[in-house]
């Protein structure tokens, strides 16, 4: 009797093992079932999330768009002499003709910056910034390919800080100009340029904003020139050496032309600013065939609503519209004046698009050119009006405005000085005054035959050196266009002379 109950014993906990193994093995099989069903509908949303928008995962590669832009982008070097040559004596008529000996010994060093410049044509026309080349005496490009060539500067518009190269080359890669209004905030953009001298350099992101302007305070104020901003804001890593290089959108297509970052240390600290390809375009356009960007304005005064609401928050309270342009007065010579637009008046839109604000609408006009009409819509209390407006330049008219030359306004002509006439000065530069017209240089009272040293403190070696000198001074963004010309007369009178070219 006790054999069968330990039999029957032994064969219950046998069962009750079973089934525990069983019960173990078939939870653990449910739940490596459940896991890989779950995984299987994560892996089912991202596929169904990737189908959705079939470009998400075809913008993810932009092997393409890299190579198709880092050929077209090229390294700048800009080199700006000093004012007296590295070990060469400085003449100064003083000492010459009253002092100790005949010069000084100075060696000054010249000023290199660094940059990027996008080619344009296949004849060699290269954008850039303004800032990249300005005050340079020479400007040496380098290709992808590590050729280098010497470039000419064509033009440059501080208003906008873009710049215009020539260089003597053909069959050059060149990257299309895409549509910059097209882009969309969200959407990947490559960053191509020469950050620290690293060249071809290709970095991603995404368009964080557009039509930001205001990012830096200081740029342009206190001078007579407006300051056009309206960046394509980017997470894409620029630093410096960027300058000038490419924006481009995932089909290798040129959207903006990188210009600046948002930085404490001057390196990338997450925010870059790239001009929109629909200004740059249209300023190197002007400047390879006008030599001179033709700026139509409309002729106001014009406020954000935000800064409006605090300077004069009575005024903003009969306004019915959150954004736009607000119209606070009138130039003496207005476009918009006298198609019928009136002060209080806000700016919502220019040929059907939408103006948020006063940088939106600068960024508008400045795709025209003086003599365009253009469809102004406004808001006037509760009505909307729509206007035709004429578009015209500065000096309140269509014409053409052409790049005078700094030796034409100063109505002088000149020439390098003899061998002969260098030993008889003891000097070994200098140019001199042959001829005079009705310009600022009679006005300010020299005569023929004086001799320039100096200009700004800068050497004057020959009569190239000094127009270079009085046009980049013409080109400057600043109230303070003065040259300051030393030199003296053939009877040993040394003379100063400071001439105003603002006007």
């Amino acid at each position: 009797m006790k054999s069968l109950w330990k039999f029957l014993g032994s064969l219950i906990l046998v069962a009750a093992l079973s089934s525990g193994i069983s019960l173990s093995v078939y939870t653990h099989l449910n739940s490596k079932q459940s896991e890989t069903s779950s995984s299987n509908v994560f892996d089912q949303s991202l596929t169904k999330l990737v189908a959705i928008n079939g470009e998400v995962a075809e913008h993810t590669d932009f092997t393409v768009a890299a190579e198709n832009s880092v050929h077209a982008v090229v390294h700048i070097k800009s080199v700006a002499k000093p004012a007296v040559s590295q070990n060469q004596r400085y003449f100064d008529p003083f000492e010459f003709f009253f002092g100790q000996g005949q010069g000084r010994q100075y060696t000054p060093q010249p000023r290199i910056g660094f940059g990027s410049g996008v080619i344009i044509s296949t004849d060699g026309y290269i954008m850039t910034n303004n800032h990249v080349i300005e005050g340079a005496d020479e400007i040496e490009v380098t290709m992808n390919d590590n050729l280098t060539y010497n470039a000419k500067l064509v033009g440059a518009d501080p208003v906008t800080d873009i710049a215009l190269l020539k260089i003597e080359a053909s069959g050059l890669a060149v990257i299309p100009f895409g549509d910059s209004d097209k882009l969309k905030v969200g959407e990947w953009v490559l960053a191509v340029g020469n950050p620290f001298n690293l060249t071809s350099t290709v970095t991603a992101g995404i368009v964080s904003a557009k039509g930001r302007g205001n990012v830096f305070p200081t740029r342009g104020r206190g001078n007579s020139q407006m300051v056009i901003e309206s960046f394509i804001q980017t997470d894409a890593a620029v630093n410096p050496g960027n300058s000038g290089g490419a924006l481009v959108n995932t089909k290798g297509e040129l959207v903006g032309i990188n210009t600046a970052i948002y930085s404490e240390t001057g390196n990338f600290a997450g925010y870059s600013f790239a001009i929109p390809i629909a200004i740059a375009g249209k300023v190197a356009a002007d400047l390879k065939q006008y030599g001179a960007v033709q700026r139509a304005i409309l002729g106001v005064s014009i406020m954000n609503i935000d800064a409006l609401k605090k300077d004069k928050p009575e005024e903003a309270a009969k306004l019915k519209v959150n954004e736009g342009a607000y119209i606070a007065d009138f130039a003496m010579k207005s476009a918009a004046k006298d198609a019928g637009i009136e002060v209080g008046d806000v700016i919502i839109a220019v040929n059907d698009m939408k103006i948020k604000s006063v940088n939106a609408l600068q960024e508008a006009i400045s795709r025209y050119n003086p003599g365009t009409k253009v469809k102004i819509t406004v808001m006037r209390g509760n009505a909307e009006k729509v206007y035709t407006v004429e578009l015209k330049n500065d000096q309140g008219n269509t014409e053409v405005v052409k790049n005078v030359s700094g030796t034409e306004l100063l109505g002088a002509a000149f020439q390098e000085l003899s061998s002969q006439k260098q030993k008889e000065y003891g000097i070994n530069y200098g140019i001199e005054v042959t001829g005079l017209t009705d310009g600022k240089m009679k006005q300010a009272g020299i005569k023929t035959s004086f001799i320039i040293l100096t200009v700004n403190e800068r050497k004057v070696a020959s009569v190239d050196d000094f127009k270079k000198y009085v046009d980049q001074v013409l080109k400057q963004n600043a109230d303070d266009k003065v040259l300051f010309i030393k030199g003296f007369y053939p009877n040993g009178r040394v003379d100063y002379y400071a001439i105003n070219l603002n006007d």
